[in-house]
């Protein structure tokens, strides 16, 4: 078997029972262990789950049409599965068995897919301390990047890009609050897309922020990505608007430029090539943000992550942290491991402002209507927005942060707004992969997912094979 081979085509080779569920899972458990566990080291997986295997037999038994029959999954660890952690990377939630599978779990594996493991991530999803380091977790350690291992695999959703991006498995579950899709996507070299803030079950994901949190999915191409959106979703439409040959307008935003000379330039030769082939393309201007934009934004996810994290909490059951200063506290009591290269300013500052109080919905409010506001001008007269995501990824330094010096502002207004975002490669610098971001309107995936087919098709970068360089 290939390990690159798409999520579509290893469905039909399960519907004509070429192969079975339970070998697709035995060769992902085999390449977790050479890859990520051995040989080299990827550490993109946290946990792995004690019942694939039996689930796969059952699947084998009992076979059916189902769009994800058969496929093994990898979800990040901060979404409920029975058998596997939930731990968002924090020693916190260790030895907290999860008691029932999470709203989006209960449909993945209603479609037929078996959920194999869970994926390390930027502990809390990077949103404990400014100097966290992108792929750490007290719980796993650090993942990392399967073209140059010192590099960093991004955030938060590290593991989930890592892994797919690897061949560890065709499809992975990620999550964003701003970026933490896109950036592991773009770094690692696959396909990710975050939908419309709601459009996905977060019933059992541990939040952050109930105005920015979306669950997405991560994959090798354009199309398998819309196999799995559609399943997330609950929507149909997405796979077939991969397959078609629309008609787009994309509006190229140089605002959303990096301070990457060789990812920019990657970037205006993949727009001539989308020109040369008969694609709509406009330039589009956008303002950049004033620094209280952003300051508006951290504000309202820390009066959000201090009710929201304890809401789930105090539901979580077994769960010896109830509240966002009991974390606080367990990390203080346990900073040998939890604080040995960073500590919770992030968090601290969360408490302080204490919640939904004070000024909260007017500085949400101001931020919201920013967001809209660019969005709406700049989608005027065109179906989505492109731009450069990130530069190549950086070296892994832990206890220095991450240097997202390189990076722009793409996924930002889409972050506040909740709209959709997606990222697909562009191509290579300094032998790490880039990507270009595509933006929509809110409820936009079809014409997010087809733009991206459209862009992905006409680049012909195929699928992307790590290197693996140590």
């Amino acid at each position: 078997m290939d390990r690159f081979t798409s999520a579509l085509e290893t469905r039909e080779s399960i519907t004509s029972r070429e192969i079975s569920s339970v070998e697709l899972v035995e060769f992902a458990l085999q390449n977790i262990a050479d890859i990520d566990q051995n040989g080299y080291e990827l550490n993109s997986v946290l946990a792995l789950s004690p019942s694939a295997l039996s689930e796969a037999k059952e699947v084998d038994r009992h076979p059916g049409a189902r769009p994800l029959e058969g496929l093994p999954i990898l979800i990040k660890d901060n979404i409920e599965a029975i058998g596997l952690p939930a731990t968002a990377g924090s020693l916190a939630l260790s030895n907290t068995p999860v008691t029932q599978d999470s709203e989006l779990v209960s449909r993945l594996k209603a479609a037929g897919a078996i959920i194999v493991g869970a994926t390390n991530l930027s502990e809390w999803a990077n949103i404990r301390s400014w100097k966290s380091t992108s792929g750490w977790s007290g719980v796993a350690g650090l993942t990392a990047n399967p073209w140059i291992q010192k590099h960093s695999a991004g955030g938060s959703s590290s593991g989930s890009g890592a892994a797919v991006a690897a061949g560890l498995v065709t499809l992975t579950v990620g999550s964003e609050t701003d970026g933490s899709i896109v950036c592991p996507a773009s770094v690692n070299g696959c396909v990710g897309i975050k939908p419309t803030v709601g459009s996905v079950p977060r019933t059992g994901m541990i939040p952050i922020s109930s105005s920015q949190d979306s669950p997405g999915p991560m994959g090798r191409s354009v199309a398998d990505v819309a196999l799995l959106l559609e399943v997330m979703t609950g929507n149909s439409g997405y796979l077939t608007e991969a397959k078609s040959s629309g008609d787009f307008r994309i509006g190229v935003v140089r605002e959303w430029l990096t301070a990457s000379d060789a990812t920019n330039q990657l970037f205006e030769e993949s727009i001539v090539l989308l020109e040369r082939a008969g694609v709509r393309v406009v330039d589009v201007e956008v303002a950049p943000p004033a620094e209280s934009i952003s300051a508006d934004e951290f504000a309202v996810l820390m009066y959000e992550l201090h009710d929201d994290l304890a809401n789930y909490l105090s539901r979580r059951t077994g769960s010896k942290v109830k509240t966002l200063a009991d974390v606080v506290a367990f990390n203080q009591e346990h900073a040998d491991v939890e604080m040995h290269f960073f500590q919770q300013e992030i968090f601290e500052k969360a408490l302080e402002l204490g919640g939904r109080v004070g000024q909260y919905q007017e500085i949400r409010d101001r931020n919201l209507a920013w967001a809209e506001q660019t969005l709406t001008g700049a989608l005027g007269g065109v179906d989505v927005l492109v731009g450069a995501a990130y530069g190549p990824s950086w070296i892994s330094a832990l206890g220095s942060g991450d240097d997202y010096a390189s990076a722009s502002w793409i996924s930002m207004a889409p972050a506040i707004a909740g709209t959709p975002i997606g990222a697909l490669p562009m191509g290579l610098v300094s032998g790490l992969p880039v990507a270009m971001g595509v933006v929509a309107r809110r409820n936009g995936e079809k014409e997010l997912v087809g733009a991206m087919a459209t862009i992905e098709r006409i680049l012909g970068l195929g699928v992307l094979r790590p290197t693996f360089r140590k």
